[in-house]
């Protein structure tokens, strides 16, 4: 069977009909490439045939774009040479689209050739959008769910197939900025308002309209390939285009800190793109895909990004029990942890019930989803009537009788052994031994919480994120005695509400905050060795994490690192390894600067709350150095601190799996996403060198850099984490 057919009708218009088998939504592979090829060559040499349209034969939607998974192996099945396999391949797949772009133009006079238009019933991404950019026009049916756009850039690449040549030549380097630099999608109305495409039409007369134009006789030749074109806004070096590539690069490198390869290939390939004919433009966009192909970090992406974050929310780790689909949920804690478990609960569509102590409270809990609707309404992303249908899931209540019928109870209480075991029995009268019990907590052990519960078996640990609403993790914990029943329950429910999840067994600070924690007190102890704090705020930029471990100690509040402080010191005794950061942390308590909550804290903060440069008195108390360390030394040791706790996790079987080790990191806590997780960048600088780097940084800073001696063991045969420890993915 074929992913491409082509009938033709009485008028001789051609209708070549994507369909790739076994598929929901369109994908691209290399078979369909040649598939498509040959039919365009057919529809182009057969004189009968007046013009051609290609459309899809998946209701409600054009194509999904290139399967990932081929594009993640591209660079191993590119033969001795990969560079040059790769550069052969993505020019012979140019040729293609170009040829389709051209449909048999005189290449001296642009005369002759047959209109080809693309018709999308619905959603267009990644390649699914530059074919339709390489057709004459494009239409749309008017279908308000479907998005179009070139989202490459959000998986460590770029719109590698003419994508992002055609948009910047189609709209300037301005206008297509979002869409290539930030992977923006639209819907069509919102596409053709930006110039994406041409006609939006409603969906049953979509082909009818394609089929008119098509037999139109329309002029088809495209304006960069006019004599004289002019690129909308500007070359390179022409008045009004020199400001814009000056800023773009700008923009890029200060967003990026040149940690991601795929935005600095992709700027390059449209600036020296833009001086040169398209042809030449094209071969240069290959060159530098190609480059991105090459480097590690975008097939580390594509993997933690894409296939293992998908693999997991199918349910890669799934118990093999009965669906366990949440029908009614109770939130015990009115707080914002608990608002926001209300709010995406609701927006699931299953039916809440949000308790707290007080009426007042548990009102102002609901009231957060109705703020979240308000502003959705505001920002055309919501109506009237889905808010007060999310509102009218929700039950504010101090009545714990309320809960009567709930298959799950997320409790969302202060941080507290005693507190928790209260609710837990009270929960507990009122549900039926069907219901799952789950408590959400960052740090309190699932076991020892298990213990007030009626049946162990069903009790579990869900750590949300704040916030709730805008977090994609969900840390779901196994306490010793916790049965495959919760776990899918958990599972099933994070699914629902559109979260992506991990399962982690039950060991002090599980697994995120594992390996947060030793990243945050790296950088407070080298504060207090003198290396100057801007160093190592801007070290972590640079490696692309989203906060400096100081910044995040401000937004997280400097009281909460002083409590786990306290509360380690007390479980782990004349163990407790870090004595000296508790000096920084607590003088900057006592100082009462907790951070953004109290507008004081690591950084300055204006009267408005505004965070401003780091705070002065840091360098008055613990003086910078004479002699700084280099860059790459200040970034290992905040690298190693994590990365070893996650080694660590896995020897102790805290993580069952790697994938879940390396997606909890980067949607976690924004572990530089370049490098595709903790495990993905061993794998990238090599398990040998990171043993040898280990004890170099272990001789000179102490034990905590000590090599684990699973790493040691790897290093010693040279294995990859992913080329050891990969399961066949399996979903539920």
């Amino acid at each position: 069977m074929t992913d491409f057919t082509m009938k033709t009708d009485a008028d001789g218009v051609a209708t070549i009909t994507w369909g790739t088998v076994g598929k929901s939504m369109n994908v691209m592979n290399q078979q369909g490439f040649v598939d498509l090829d040959a039919l365009v060559d057919q529809a182009l040499g057969d004189d009968s045939i007046k013009g051609v349209i290609i459309t899809s034969g998946k209701e409600g939607t054009f194509a999904g774009g290139m399967d990932l998974n081929i594009i993640a192996k591209m660079k191993e099945s590119a033969g001795d040479n990969p560079a040059q396999g790769l550069m052969e391949g993505l020019m012979a797949s140019h040729a293609i689209l170009r040829k389709i772009e051209r449909a048999g133009m005189d290449p001296k006079t642009n005369k002759g050739g047959k209109p080809i238009a693309c018709a999308m019933q619905g959603t267009g991404l990644g390649i699914g959008f530059e074919i339709p950019l390489s057709c004459h026009r494009i239409f749309v049916a008017d279908n308000p769910k479907a998005k179009i756009g070139l989202p490459e850039i959000m998986v460590g690449i770029f719109p590698g197939m003419g994508g992002t040549t055609r948009l910047v030549r189609k709209m300037g380097a301005m206008a297509a900025s979002p869409f290539l630099l930030e992977g923006k999608l639209s819907d069509p109305k919102k596409a053709k308002a930006a110039g994406l495409v041409d006609e939006v039409v409603p969906a049953d007369e979509l082909l009818s309209a394609a089929k008119a134009w098509v037999l139109s006789e329309p002029t088809i030749v495209k304006p960069w390939d006019e004599k004289g074109y002019k690129m909308p806004g500007g070359t390179p070096y022409h008045p009004a285009g020199f400001m814009t590539f000056v800023g773009a690069s700008a923009m890029v490198n200060g967003k990026t800190q040149g940690a991601f390869p795929a935005a600095k290939a992709l700027l390059s390939a449209v600036y020296e793109g833009a001086m040169v004919p398209f042809d030449t433009a094209i071969k240069i966009e290959a060159r530098w895909f190609t480059n991105v192909l090459m480097n590690p970090s975008s097939e580390a992406m594509i993997r933690s990004l894409f296939i293992n974050k998908e693999a997991l929310e199918k349910g890669a780790n799934r118990p093999a029990v009965p669906d366990q689909k949440v029908s009614k949920v109770g939130v015990i804690g009115a707080g914002m942890m608990g608002a926001g478990i209300a709010l995406v609960s609701a927006l699931a569509g299953i039916e809440v019930v949000l308790i707290d102590a007080k009426q007042e409270a548990a009102d102002k809990g609901k009231s957060y989803t109705a703020d979240y609707m308000d502003k959705g309404i505001s920002r055309k992303k919501a109506t009237p009537e889905k808010k007060e249908a999310v509102l009218g899931l929700i039950n504010a209540t101090t009545d714990y009788s309320a809960l009567a019928g709930c298959d799950l109870v997320v409790e969302a209480v202060f941080e507290d052994v005693g507190v928790k075991a209260d609710v837990t029995a009270k929960v507990q009268a009122v549900t039926g031994p069907d219901c799952i019990f789950a408590t959400n907590t960052s740090t309190l052990p699932i076991t020892e919480l298990a213990k007030a519960a009626q049946d162990a078996e069903k009790f579990i640990g869900i750590h949300f994120f704040s916030p709730v609403d805008k977090m994609l993790l969900v840390e779901i914990i196994k306490g010793k005695q916790t049965g495959d029943v919760a776990v899918a329950k958990a599972l099933d429910f994070v699914r629902q509400i559109k979260k992506t999840p991990i399962v982690v067994n039950d060991e002090r600070f599980f697994y995120a905050n594992r390996c947060i924690i030793p990243y945050i007190n790296e950088g407070i102890r080298m504060v207090k060795e003198g290396v100057a704090p801007a160093l190592i705020e801007n070290a972590a930029k640079q490696l692309g994490f989203p906060l400096g471990p100081l910044q995040l100690v401000d937004e997280t509040s400097v009281d909460l690192g002083v409590k786990i402080a306290k509360a380690t010191r007390a479980a782990m005794g004349d163990a407790y390894p870090d004595g000296e950061v508790d000096e920084v942390l607590f003088w900057m308590f006592d100082e009462g600067r907790l951070g953004r909550k109290s507008n004081s804290g690591f950084y300055a903060y204006d009267e408005k709350g505004k965070r401003q440069d780091l705070w002065e008195g840091l360098e008055a108390k613990y003086p910078n150095a004479a002699e700084q360390p280099d860059l790459i030394m200040v970034q290992h040791r905040l690298m190693f601190a994590q990365v070893l706790e996650a080694v660590r996790a896995l020897e102790e079987n805290v993580l069952e799996d790697i994938r879940e080790g390396d997606v909890g990191a980067i949607l976690g806590w924004g572990f530089a996403p370049w490098s595709g997780g903790p495990f993905s960048w061993l794998d990238i600088i090599g398990t040998p060198y990171a043993a040898e780097r280990c004890d170099q940084l272990a001789e000179k800073f102490g034990d905590r850099f000590a090599t684990p001696a699973l790493l040691r063991e790897m290093g010693d045969k040279g294995q990859s984490f992913y080329g050891r420890f990969t399961q066949p993915a399996k979903a539920a």
